[in-house]
Formats: structure tokens, sequence, C-alpha cells
């Protein structure tokens, strides 16, 4: 069967569909998944064993859109989260079962429509989404591995220590990205997060990084500004989205608010410390990441900031 599993949005929302294109691979190895993504999660998505093709939502016209879903030959789709867009063109490709949450006007697109009221949060993002593949086989088991991204071993370990070699770095790696975007809506001060960095520093143990991606040229000028002379690296990544996955594997503890790259880090194995939003849209209970949950620790903003720093101290 040719499964199309359609998730078009930011590089968290995406992570956190991987596991479903897992499972509906794993439940019958003669299932064909072919995820559907943003531009920006295409290297990702291909990187995935369990994804046979990916068919990326360019912004093209839409008919040329719908060849593409035409090309594919698919048998059913699953959307995991839908606007009109995605959902016409399902239609309009002909696509024989299209399923989606019963949201929106764009529901009206769909074949079989499925009740969830996300807005409740009575489970995480990634196990809604993993229930939606219940709808096609009713006896699937949801389990996945962990980490669900197992990276080139050689390969990742020869980034890390080039990456090292380059900024002649001889600890463990703690790395801190005060970037903000996504569907995070709280976050440390670029002051706060350089508080945390002095006391990675003074322990001695570990060397302290700040990392930054595309668009994150405001906060990286910030930084330069608070940390002169301060024993911290300003990497910025620009070698692409599974090159910085494959270095980031290799750190000892990944910092950040609850954004994609938060997501991202999990996906590989790194242990997380990550700030959430006080509301139940931007909780960890949404947001929780698909990575063994002792690897996780979470921290709701605003929060008492010496909890925080205990816990950072204990690593």
């Amino acid at each position: 069967m040719n499964i199309l599993v359609v998730r078009t949005d930011k590089l968290g929302d995406f992570i956190t569909a991987l596991p479903t294109m897992y499972v509906l691979k794993h439940h019958d190895p003669k299932n064909r998944v072919i995820a559907c993504v943003a531009p920006l999660n295409r290297a990702l998505a291909e990187a995935c064993a369990f994804i046979d093709e990916v068919i990326v939502d360019e912004g093209e016209p839409l008919l040329e859109f719908v060849a593409k879903l035409k090309e594919a030959k698919i048998d059913t789709s699953i959307t995991l989260f839908s606007n009109t867009r995605v959902a016409l063109a399902q239609f309009l490709a002909r696509i024989p079962k299209r399923i989606a949450p019963a949201t929106k006007l764009a529901q009206l697109f769909y074949t079989t429509r499925v009740k969830q009221r996300r807005s409740e949060v009575k489970m995480a993002e990634f196990e809604y989404n993993l229930e939606l593949s219940k709808t096609l086989f009713p006896t699937i088991s949801l389990a996945y591995p962990q980490p669900l991204l197992p990276l080139d071993k050689q390969e990742s370990e020869s980034i890390y220590n080039t990456f090292c070699n380059n900024y002649k770095i001889e600890k463990p790696i703690i790395a801190f990205h005060p970037g903000f975007g996504g569907s995070s809506d709280a976050n440390l001060t670029m002051i706060e997060y350089v508080e945390l960095v002095k006391i990675v520093i003074a322990g001695s143990k570990y060397q302290a990084i700040m990392t930054f991606g595309p668009g994150d040229e405001r906060f990286l000028q910030e930084a330069k500004v608070l940390t002169k002379g301060i024993d911290v690296i300003l990497y910025e990544s620009s070698e692409g989205l599974l090159h910085f996955a494959k270095l980031i594997s290799s750190f000892k503890l990944f910092v950040s608010t609850s954004t994609g790259t938060y997501h991202l880090a999990a996906l590989v194995g790194t242990s997380t410390m990550t700030f959430f939003g006080a509301s139940l849209f931007a909780s960890v209970k949404r947001w929780k990441a698909v990575s063994d949950v002792a690897k996780q620790q979470a921290f709701m903003l605003p929060t008492d900031k010496s909890k925080i720093i205990t816990s950072l101290n204990q690593v």
C-alpha cells in the first residue's frame, strides 16, 4: 500500500510526525511510506530509512502540486495537520482514502474525519499523530525505537571531531540555543542564557557553546555583546539541518526553549533541558519530545530560576 503522510509545517511539528511514519512502515514492510513535507525538512525526511519517498510542497501552483501527488500513485493518505491547500490537493489528486483530524473547513475534503480535540491536550502532539494511524490499521503497534533517527556513528564522530579541532575543544560540550520560534511562547532572556553559560564555565568540566541557525542573526549579535571576555563559543550553523543533527548528536546536553532544535536534539538521542510556556498550548504535555523521557528535563516558565541552576549544576 502506498501511504502518504502529510506534515508540511515547521521542523518541530514535522519531527512529531516521524513516529507515525515509522509505525506505518513497520506494521507491514510492504507499505510504501511517502512523506509530504515543507522544503526545510526535506533532507531530514530523506535521511529516515522508514520513509520511502519524499514529496516537497514548494508552494507551487496548486495543479502542479496535485500532479506530484498523482505521480506517486497513493492509495491512502493520513494528514496529521491540515490546511486548505493540502486538503484540496489530495481531493483533486483523487486519493481514494483520505484521513485527517476533524478540524477546520479543510476537513470537508477528506473521506475519513477523526475527532481528536487536540486543544484539550490529553496527550502529546506526536501521540495524537500516532493515534491517527489506528484509523487505517486498528491493530498497529505504536512502539518506536529511541533514538528514532540513528545516525551513521563514524560520520557523526568525524563531524564532531572536526568541530572540536576547529575550535580547540577538549571537553564534552553543553550547548545553549537561545533562538526562539515555532510554538514556543516562553524563553529565557539572553542575559539569563549567559548566566547559565557562566555556571558551565565555572565547573570546568564542560565546554559551553551557543548555537545559532538561519534567522537567528539578532540573537547572535546580542550574544556577541554580552559574552565579551567569556570563554564561550558562538557557533552559527550554516552546513544544513542534517549536518547540525549529526553534530549535536555528540553533545552532552542541549539547552533551549521548546523549538525545532529541541525536537531535533531529542530525535538523535541527545539529552535536553527545555523551557516551556505556562499554557497548555505551549506545555511539555503537548510538546514532549520523541526521545527517552529520562533524557528530557522540562521547566515551565515563568518558574523559579534557581531550579534551572540547580539542575544544570548537577550535570
